[in-house]
């Protein structure tokens, strides 16, 4: 809650300083140019873009925080994603403010193109990582029942074998998550590390909308999963508390 609030606050303050306050040396890019090609570039023209994308950032991450406080659920992948895409979209369009590569027209100088390449490639990569990224998070977790121990699939899964396994529950709720450490979260899906209030550190793999949930312990690791059908969830905790304690 209070993350989001401080990150949108600071948000309005770098939009601010840079829009409102003219402190041009904050623009990436722009700070590292030589003093001739700064004469080149709209710098008031990019100072509202930058403005104007610091505010609308701020305000998601502000309201998030707000929703957050209220007790309502909001997950973390929304706010991200649109950081990430209006990141991406701020470089294109800033590069209009740039003389060096545009004239007054718009159009682009001759060999222009080129420097071009190097942006539209980055945005391109990052667009199908984020998109990959979402594909992946918003599958149903798998798992397979293998004789030297427990796999679950995905980018955060692995092998929990029976000899480590111990403290198995079966859970009608969720732990309080109070925070993502290294996760997705897209919709009700969760899927990586994460901190609860009961427990601490923990590695889910849920689809929080339908219960129960497995728990167990391996090492040091807590581990929480689901399957997309609530009578295969207890049907393999049951074929868990079988094998691990078989050892």
């Amino acid at each position: 809650m209070w993350l989001n609030i401080i990150i949108g606050a600071t948000f309005f303050a770098i939009g601010a300083a840079v829009h409102i306050g003219k402190m041009y040396f904050l623009i990436s890019g722009y700070n590292t140019m030589r003093k001739e090609k700064k004469a080149n570039v709209d710098i008031r023209g990019l100072a509202r873009l930058v403005g104007l994308f610091s505010y609308i950032n701020g305000v998601i991450f502000i309201l998030v925080g707000i929703l957050q406080a209220a007790g309502i659920k909001v997950g973390m992948m929304f706010p991200f994603v649109f950081l990430m895409v209006s990141s991406l979209v701020m470089v294109v369009l800033s590069q209009r403010y740039d003389y060096n590569l545009f004239d007054e027209y718009g159009r682009l100088r001759r060999g222009a193109k080129t420097k071009l390449l190097i942006p539209a490639g980055i945005i391109l990569v990052t667009l199908v990582f984020v998109a990959v990224m979402m594909f992946y998070s918003a599958q149903s977790t798998k798992v397979e029942l293998q004789e030297e121990g427990l796999k679950i699939y995905g980018m955060y899964g692995d092998v929990y074998s029976w000899e480590t396994i111990h403290d198995v529950k079966c859970l009608e709720a969720l732990p309080l998550i109070e925070a993502r450490t290294n996760g997705s979260a897209l919709g009700s899906k969760l899927k990586g590390n994460f901190r609860a209030k009961e427990v601490g550190n923990i590695k889910l793999f849920v689809d929080e909308d339908i219960p129960p949930f497995i728990y167990f312990e391996t090492g040091k690791n807590r581990i929480i999963f689901n399957l997309p059908d609530a009578d295969e969830t207890d049907s393999v905790y049951e074929k868990i508390l079988e094998k691990a304690g078989d050892h």
